[in-house]
């Protein structure tokens, strides 16, 4: 049902988008010419017992409500409800969510690659029992998952009717069917045979096909991944876009349009309105408003479920297909199939280059190392110059600084104190005005045995504290 169209635009090349134009299937113009067909059938009609049935006072009542609709279309926000604008807004993003949701819904579909390598791997033994484990917990995950894609999607609905067609198709036996429909339970059952996953794993743990913990745990947490998605997906089928949005946005779309039926009529020139000095007859650029408006939301509509039968939606069966048979083959025919080792033909190459074709020879390009290597340097500019000249060119802001005396400290004066900057209890009293400076006491200054003193207080007993007297501040130099 995807229509694929990959490879007609692998290449960038004048008039490349233009050739999808011309497809039919899963095109807009599939989707939308019943609309369009539609309401050009309605204009036309409209126009032609305008011009052609009404007498002239019903004439000059059309072309009043024709104007009064005309005008009046502009009230309707049909862009700021259906296409996203630039800044975001709950109401102009319902395309933008019907798209995002798209893509979660199709990242949701659950693929058994992840669990098939982990069973193949780690569910041991050659003989018939082996076998049958890794083939039975194989095909507990693929019937999770078509329980799942049976209850979401009406293909493989139709394909799969019934749990007697399970059996029949042999993803379900019939002791496993007795025991499917006897849980009594009204809701969906696709967990069912990942418990029984969980337990047959148990199971091949206990009897030493799963030779550790560690590969029970991968198993499971595998288990859980494929889960996981088997729920998510349920859960996208359950939880839809909320039905107000949905059909505000419908309404605003074909109330818009219903209006634009009559308020882009083309008036008689000769009664000289304004903007209908021109009579075309049939609105082409209406028509393309219709196309873009309408089409968007018709996107929408195709995108909201894509496990219909649209040509856009999803190929549930054939992933059903693929995904059996290549958990299948992974688990029996290709379990410890291990080709024979040999040297590759690079063996002695110290560096190996796999060779081009004819075909791809003109596309070989060199190593990227970097866009900085692309710059230009001249001789002369790539010479190291002298310290001294780099400062003497950029000034004095380069010289270096006195460097200081031993044992003192240049960047922070750690400790001051207290009594130097402001006057607190027991601080003694200040020196009288030209008075000789008091000597220094240990630990004053940005001497570091003073300091450390102050620091580490009087370790050896007896005395107070000195961090009462003391004040951490940066010296001037660093004060920014």
């Amino acid at each position: 049902m995807t229509v694929t169209y990959t490879s007609r635009v692998a290449t960038a090349r004048f008039g490349g988008f233009s050739q999808l134009l011309l497809l039919w299937r899963g095109s807009i113009y599939k989707l939308l010419y019943r609309e369009l067909l539609l309401f050009l059938v309605a204009y036309l009609g409209l126009s032609l017992a305008y011009r052609f049935l009404l007498s002239e006072a019903q004439k000059r009542l059309f072309e009043k409500l024709v104007l009064y609709c005309d005008k009046s279309a502009n009230l309707i926000p049909v862009s700021f409800v259906l296409v996203p604008p630039v800044h975001p807004s709950p109401a102009g993003f319902y395309v933008a969510l019907v798209l995002e949701r798209w893509w979660g819904q199709f990242r949701s579909v659950p693929a058994p690659d992840g669990l098939m390598v982990a069973v193949a791997g780690n569910v041991h033994g050659a003989d018939a029992r082996g076998r049958i484990l890794r083939r039975t917990l194989m095909r507990y995950g693929s019937l999770a998952a078509l329980l799942v894609l049976r209850a979401v999607s009406t293909a493989v609905y139709k394909r799969f009717p019934t749990t007697d067609h399970l059996v029949e198709a042999g993803f379900l036996t019939r002791e496993e069917r007795r025991r499917l429909e006897g849980l009594r339970s009204p809701y969906n059952k696709f967990w069912v045979p990942c418990a029984w996953f969980g337990a047959l794993a148990g199971q091949a743990r206990r009897e030493g096909r799963v030779r550790d913990d560690c590969a029970l745990k991968l198993l499971m947490e595998e288990l859980n991944r494929f889960r996981g998605h088997c729920s998510l997906l349920f859960h996208y089928d359950w939880i839809s876009v909320p039905l107000v949005y949905t059909q505000v946005v419908t309404i605003a779309v074909y109330t818009f349009f219903v209006t634009c039926l009559i308020g882009r009529q083309f008036l008689d020139p000769a009664q000289g309105y304004a903007g209908h000095e021109l009579d075309l007859g049939v609105p082409v650029f209406t028509l393309l408003q219709f196309f873009f408006y309408v089409g968007w939301l018709k996107v929408a509509e195709q995108l909201i479920n894509p496990f219909g039968e649209d040509d856009d939606d999803f190929e549930t069966n054939t992933l059903i297909d693929r995904n059996f048979q290549v958990s299948m083959l992974a688990v029996d025919e290709l379990y410890g199939e291990v080709p024979a080792l040999e040297r590759d033909r690079y063996w002695d190459a110290a560096s190996p280059r796999a060779p081009y074709t004819a075909a791809a020879a003109p596309l070989r390009q060199p190593p990227f190392r970097g866009s900085a290597f692309d710059v230009a340097l001249a001789k002369e500019e790539m010479q190291f110059q002298p310290l001294e000249d780099i400062g003497e060119t950029l000034g004095d802001t380069l010289e270096p600084r006195p460097r200081p005396p031993p044992g003192t400290f240049t960047r922070f004066s750690l400790l001051r104190r207290k009594n130097s900057t402001v006057s607190e209890g027991g601080g003694g009293p200040e020196p009288p005005p030209g008075a000789p400076p008091a000597p220094a006491a240990p630990g004053d200054g940005d001497s570091l045995g003073g300091d450390m003193t102050v620091l580490l207080g009087d370790t050896m007993g007896g005395g107070s504290s000195p961090h009462d007297r003391w004040l951490l501040r940066p010296s001037i130099d660093d004060v920014v």
